[in-house]
């Protein structure tokens, strides 16, 4: 079994939290992993992500070749889009389709969810109603979470 996984989005929306919950979900199950992440400009609004690697063989390098992630797991759209160039042919996108607009140009929604579109697999998911709905608009990442985990 081997899996990689990139868990993208921006600062403030609970990626780590994510990669956390599913490194703790692959030690319970004994199986082994590597993460990597990026978060050192990732105060509230920068751009985060988190590389994490399953198997049930020996992790050599903590990092996801390009072309190499079998699911992309967005908390954001336009950060969703960001990543494809990781995925690997066969893989999914799941990603919220909830902008969090943080800078003065972010691109019309209508466009990214477009350039979603035309991928292979996807996965659009109203991450801020299903958090409202459960209790607590800061959910959104474990509802995310929650959508991709069919996958795993």
């Amino acid at each position: 079994m081997d899996m990689n996984v990139i868990v993208a989005g921006v600062g403030g929306q609970g990626i780590l939290s994510i990669a956390f919950v599913l490194d703790n979900a692959a030690m319970k199950e004994e199986i082994l992993f590597k993460q990597a992440e990026v978060h050192g400009m990732s105060q509230r609004g920068g751009a985060v992500q988190s590389h994490l690697r399953f198997s049930t063989e020996e992790i050599w390098s903590d990092i996801i070749p390009e072309g190499g992630a079998d699911l992309i797991l967005s908390v954001e759209p336009l950060e969703a889009l960001r990543y494809c160039h990781y995925l690997k042919p066969e893989g999914t996108v799941v990603t919220s389709q909830n902008p969090f607009v943080n800078i003065p140009n972010y691109p019309n929604p209508t466009e990214i969810y477009e350039k979603l579109y035309a991928l292979k697999r996807y996965v659009l998911v109203d991450s801020d109603s299903l958090a409202r709905y459960a209790g607590s608009p800061r959910a959104q990442n474990m509802a995310m979470l929650g959508a991709a985990a069919y996958l795993f």
